[in-house]
Formats: C-alpha cells, sequence, structure tokens
C-alpha cells in the first residue's frame, strides 16, 4: 500500500479486476502525457505518473490503474514513489464537513 498525501494507492490481484476493465481504454492523459491521479484544487498540483499504463474509472467514486512496467508517482510537494507493475486501487482522501462528505483537496 502506498501513500502521497491524500492519494492512496491500494495494490490489487488482477483476478480482482472487472473483466470489461482488464482491456479497456483509459482516461485521457493530460497535456503533459501525465496520467495525473489527483489535482489540486488550490495549488494546482497533481499526483502524476508518466509510465506506461492506463487509469480507469469503474464507477463515479474508484478508479483504477494499471502499470504493466511500473511506474513513478510524483507531485510537487511530496516525495515520488516507484510503484511496481500491477494493478492498484486509487482512493481519495474524503472528510467530513457538518453536512456533507468531500473529496480532500490540496
Amino acid at each position: 500500500m502506498f501513500r502521497q498525501g491524500d492519494v492512496l494507492i491500494v495494490p490489487m490481484a488482477e483476478e480482482a479486476v472487472p473483466g470489461h476493465l482488464r482491456e479497456a481504454p483509459g482516461e485521457p492523459r493530460d497535456a503533459r502525457g501525465r496520467m495525473v491521479l489527483a489535482l489540486g484544487e488550490v495549488s494546482g498540483h497533481a499526483h502524476a505518473l508518466t509510465a506506461p499504463g492506463r487509469l480507469l474509472r469503474s464507477d463515479p467514486s474508484v478508479r483504477l490503474l494499471h502499470l504493466p512496467e511500473g511506474g513513478r508517482l510524483v507531485h510537487e510537494e511530496h516525495a515520488p514513489i516507484v510503484l511496481p507493475k500491477g494493478w492498484y486501487r486509487v482512493v481519495r482522501q474524503r472528510e467530513y464537513t457538518p453536512g456533507a462528505v468531500r473529496i480532500v483537496a490540496d
């Protein structure tokens, strides 16, 4: 399990990946060719990878990351993290505020 700021990256077995997602195209990359796991609303900083792979959305709240060769997760304010090849579930930290639960943003 890996954590970089408000992003948690949980390894998962390939068998646990829904079949329809194993070959699905990934989300588009940003203008710099990065897979952006989270983008800071205030700072504009990003938790991002430039490695081969795909970022997939299985439903509005769950994102999966496939890194067939591994990758390096970077962010402007955190130390980089080397991720081994594999499948991961990407979880954004949430916080409770009176009347709502919202995703934490930098």
